[in-house]
C-alpha cells in the first residue's frame, strides 16, 4: 500500500539540517571530556551532574522509543485507548520509584543495578543478572528499535529497511559514543521538545482529518462515535484482545510487575537518575517525567485509534504511525519525521551507553581490576559498538514475522520481570533474604512462566506476569529461610530501605497528588 510519504527535496533538508545540529550539538556537549580525558563517573553518569530538567526529559527520550510510538501506535489501532494503561500507570510507579526506590539506590552510589545487588547479595547475583541484562538489551530491546525504526524509514522516506537500521545504527553512534551519558541526556531536552510538538501536531492533523477539516474536536466525536469499543479502558473477557489486557487485572495485577521493573531496575532508565546532582534533583526529574508520561496517550495512542479510519485496510497494526505521516504538509513532514528519528536513536544510544556500562563495570572490571580510568572508557565504547553490530543482525530474524511488536516485547520479558522485581523489592525490604532465595527467584520465574504458558494457555499474559511474582515471592521466602546464608544481613557496604532517611521535598509530594488526580480523572471518564 502506498501512503505516498516518500521525503520531497524541503523535508530532506530539514531533516539533514536536524542530523547535522543534533551532532554538533552533542560534540559542543562533549568538549570538556576532548580535554581533560573522561573518567568512568564523566562517561556512564554524567559527571553525576544532571539537573531535574535533563534527567526527566531523558528519562521520556530513552522510553518513547520507535517499540514504543510505531508499537504503541500499533496496539492503537488494534486495541484502541485501553493500551495507554501502560503509560498512565507508568506515571504513578515513577512517583513511587522516586520516594522509597531511588534513595537507596543513590545512598550506595551504585552505577548499575547489578552493582547494587552484588552490594546486597553476592558476586552470584550480580553477575547473573548483568548477563541477563545485557541479552535482553541486546537480543530484545536494541533489535525492537532498530527493526521497528528500519521499517518506519522504509514506510516514510522509500529507503530500504536494511539501510534505513543502518542509517539509525552509525547515527547514534556518532553522537553519543564519544560523550557517553552526558551527551546523551543533554541532546535528549532537544530531542523530546521535537518528540512532543511533533507527536501532537500529527494528532492534532489525524483528529482534523477525521473530521474532514471540520476541527479537532469533530474529529475526536466522530471517533468515538464509529468506534466507541476503542475508547473502553477496561476490557470485558469477550472482547478478541482480553488476553493482551485482561479487564481490572490491568490496574491490580501483573502490570504494576512489568512497571516497576522498567521503570525502578532497569539499567537504561534508572541510569538518568543516577547521574543527579543530588536526591532532590532526582526526584524532581523523576516527577517531571511522571508528568510528561500523561501526554504519551495523545501522542503515541491516538494517532493509531485516528488511522482506523482513515486508513482501514492496513496489512498491520504497526503500519499505522507511519502512515499517519501523509497527512503532513511539506516541511512539517520532514520536522515529524525528525522527531520520530529523534525518538529511536535517543533509545538505542541509552540503550548502548547501559550496555557499556554493565559489560565495562560488572563484567569486565571483575577480570581486569586495576586498569585505568581511560581504559575502561574505550572498553565501554567498544562493548557498544559491539552490540549495536548483534542487533543489525539479529533484528529481522527474530521480529519480521510478528505484527505488533510492542506487545511482542511485553510478552517476552514477561517471562523474567517477576523475578527481578521480587529479587528487589525482597532485598529492599526484607533483611533475611539472601543470594539462594534471590536466584530462586530469577530461575523461578522463567520456569513458572514457562509452565503456565502451556499448561494454561487461557491465562492472560498479564495475569500471569502476577501469579509468577508470587510464586517467586512465597520461593524466595522459603529458600532464604531455610538456607544458611552468610550474606543474609545486609552487608556494611549496602543501605537498605530502613537505613534511608525520606527528607523528600515538598514540590515533590505535591506533583504526586498531581499525577493521582488527573489519572483518577481520566479512568474515571474512559471507564
Amino acid at each position: 500500500m502506498d501512503f505516498a510519504n516518500k521525503l520531497g527535496t524541503i523535508d530532506s533538508t530539514i531533516f539533514i539540517v536536524y542530523v547535522i545540529g543534533l551532532l554538533c550539538l552533542a560534540l559542543w556537549i562533549s568538549r570538556n571530556e576532548k580535554k581533560e580525558g573522561a573518567n568512568t563517573e564523566d562517561y556512564f553518569l554524567a559527571s553525576k551532574s544532571l539537573p531535574w530538567w535533563a534527567i526527566g526529559a531523558s528519562l521520556i527520550a530513552a522510553n518513547i522509543s520507535a517499540e514504543q510510538i510505531i508499537g504503541m501506535s500499533g496496539s492503537g489501532y488494534a486495541i484502541g485507548l485501553a493500551i495507554a494503561s501502560y503509560e498512565w500507570m507508568a506515571a504513578i510507579t515513577l512517583i513511587l520509584v522516586g520516594k522509597y526506590m531511588l534513595p537507596i539506590f543513590l545512598e550506595n552510589k551504585i552505577f548499575t543495578m547489578p552493582q547494587y545487588l552484588e552490594q546486597r547479595f553476592d558476586n552470584k547475583v550480580k553477575t547473573t543478572m548483568a548477563v541477563f541484562w545485557l541479552a535482553v538489551y541486546t537480543f530484545v530491546n536494541l533489535t525492537a528499535v532498530l527493526w521497528l525504526g528500519g521499517l518506519a524509514i522504509e514506510t516514510v522516506a522509500g529507503v530500504d529497511w536494511m539501510f534505513g537500521m543502518i542509517f539509525l545504527a552509525v547515527f547514534s553512534v556518532a553522537y553519543s559514543l564519544y560523550g557517553g551519558l552526558k551527551a546523551v541526556a543533554f541532546t535528549d531536552i532537544l530531542q523530546v521538545v521535537l518528540l512532543v510538538f511533533g507527536g501532537l501536531l500529527l494528532s492534532y492533523l489525524a483528529l482534523d482529518a477525521v473530521a474532514d477539516g471540520q476541527g479537532v474536536l469533530a474529529g475526536f466525536g466522530i471517533l468515538t462515535e464509529k468506534m466507541p469499543e476503542h475508547f473502553d479502558m477496561i476490557l470485558s473477557p469477550e472482547n478478541e484482545h482480553y488476553m493482551s489486557l485482561p479487564g481490572i487485572s490491568v490496574l491490580i495485577g501483573g502490570m504494576w510487575v512489568m512497571n516497576f521493573s522498567y521503570w525502578g531496575f532497569n539499567q537504561y532508565i534508572i541510569q538518568r537518575a543516577l547521574a543527579a546532582k543530588d536526591i532532590k534533583e532526582a526526584q524532581k526529574g523523576i516527577a517531571f517525567a511522571a508528568y510528561l508520561k500523561l501526554l504519551m496517550p495523545l501522542i503515541v495512542v491516538l494517532p493509531g485509534i485516528a488511522a482506523v479510519v482513515l486508513y482501514p485496510s492496513l496489512t498491520t497494526p504497526d503500519q499505522a504511525y507511519p502512515s499517519m505521516m501523509a497527512l503532513m504538509p511539506v516541511g512539517i513532514k520532514g520536522l515529524v519525521f525528525a522527531a520520530l528519528v529523534a525518538a529511536i536513536v535517543s533509545s538505542l544510544a541509552s540503550m548502548t551507553n547501559s550496555i557499556s556500562t554493565i559489560f565495562t563495570m560488572d563484567i569486565y572490571s571483575r577480570f581486569k581490576p586495576n586498569e585505568s580510568q581511560r581504559h575502561y572508557v574505550h572498553i565501554g565504547r567498544i562493548a557498544a559498538l559491539v552490540s549495536l553490530c548483534i542487533a543489525l543482525i539479529v533484528a529481522q530474524p527474530l521480529l519480521g514475522k510478528f505484527d505488533q511488536a510492542f506487545q511482542y516485547i511485553q510478552e517476552f520479558t514477561g517471562f523474567f520481570t517477576p523475578g527481578i522485581v521480587v529479587i528487589f523489592v525482597m532485598g529492599m525490604f526484607w533483611k533475611r533474604t539472601s543470594s539462594m532465595g534471590a536466584l530462586s527467584a530469577a530461575l523461578g520465574s522463567a520456569i513458572f512462566s514457562l509452565v503456565l504458558k502451556f499448561a494454561w494457555p487461557e491465562l492472560p499474559f498479564m495475569d500471569r506476569v502476577g501469579l509468577v511474582f508470587l510464586l517467586c515471592l512465597g520461593l524466595c521466602y522459603i529458600v532464604s529461610l531455610m538456607g544458611k546464608d552468610s550474606r543474609t544481613d545486609i552487608n556494611d557496604s549496602s543501605v537498605s530501605l530502613a537505613q534511608v532517611s525520606f527528607d523528600t521535598t515538598k514540590s515533590f509530594n505535591v506533583a504526586a497528588v498531581g499525577v493521582v488526580l488527573i489519572l483518577s480523572a481520566l479512568y474515571a471518564t474512559w471507564w
